[in-house]
């Protein structure tokens, strides 16, 4: 049963923090947990990309296994153990979730992403935590900058602050790329720094407009660029060639080949 299995991993996590367990795992704490708990987050990620459920499988584990980490040094300190975890998400499901375990009745996702902001904002108020003094709200500090963007600009839009047509964000990209060539003209590093910036966040908008999340457009670029130059360096290997003594020229020659053959 996938219970017993959490269990015998929540066992096993007990017994290497034990003092006759691991010295490695009994030295981590929640702050040198950190790094390991965002490098498997971007594993379930590539795991995902790469549309093998096998691998999917074994990341997702090891993702696991950090939650269990950090709730043994909880429980170890008595602030709470992973029934804690489990039951708190299960009662925020509910709770948040009024249209499937309650009488709210919703016409559409819309509809639940309203209710769930609406509840989620109640729960933080009971809480007795302070209201947002923006309508931006709040967001991690660690998430990454396009990312950010993108929700920004997503709190921005629910209260009307927003483009009516896509064609009026692509001009304003082509504004921003026109304020980058006359900041580059000027060659002032911090104007070219600034309008470089706001660049990148009305393409991001851009993406957003279209349905699209900006980071995975992003990363999906990048993976075709390292694909396509891992590509021209085996051709250019064939030819007895490098990188080094192969013209600017020839090697815009063999990328636009590359591409070619990628359709």
């Amino acid at each position: 049963m996938p219970l017993d299995a959490v269990q015998k991993l929540v066992d096993i996590m007990r017994r290497l923090r034990s003092e006759d367990g691991c010295p490695w795992d009994r030295e981590q704490t929640l702050d040198t947990l950190k790094p390991y708990l965002v490098e498997e987050c971007y594993e379930v990620l590539d795991a995902i990309d790469d549309g093998d459920p096998a691998r999917h499988c074994d990341e997702l584990g090891d993702l696991l296994l950090q939650i269990v980490f950090q709730a043994q040094i909880r429980a170890e300190a008595d602030d709470f153990a992973l029934d804690d975890v489990a039951a708190a998400i299960c009662d925020k499901l509910i709770r948040r979730h009024p249209h499937v375990f309650g009488d709210t009745d919703v016409a559409n996702a819309d509809e639940v992403v309203t209710n769930w902001n609406e509840i989620k904002a109640r729960e933080k108020s009971d809480a007795g935590c302070a209201a947002p003094s923006s309508a931006l709200g709040e967001w991690p500090r660690g998430l990454p900058a396009m990312s950010k963007g993108q929700k920004l600009q997503e709190r921005a839009s629910r209260v009307g602050f927003d483009w009516q047509q896509i064609d009026d964000v692509a001009a304003k990209v082509n504004e921003e790329l026109g304020e980058v060539r006359e900041a580059l003209a000027s060659g002032e590093r911090d104007a070219i720094r600034a309008e470089v910036g706001d660049l990148l966040f009305a393409a991001v908008n851009l993406s957003r407009f279209a349905g699209i999340d900006a980071e995975d457009a992003l990363d999906g670029s990048t993976r075709r660029f390292v694909r396509r130059f891992k590509t021209m360096e085996r051709r250019l290997e064939e030819e007895g060639k490098t990188l080094g003594d192969t013209s600017p020229t020839e090697l815009n020659e063999h990328w636009n080949a590359v591409k070619a053959d990628e359709g």
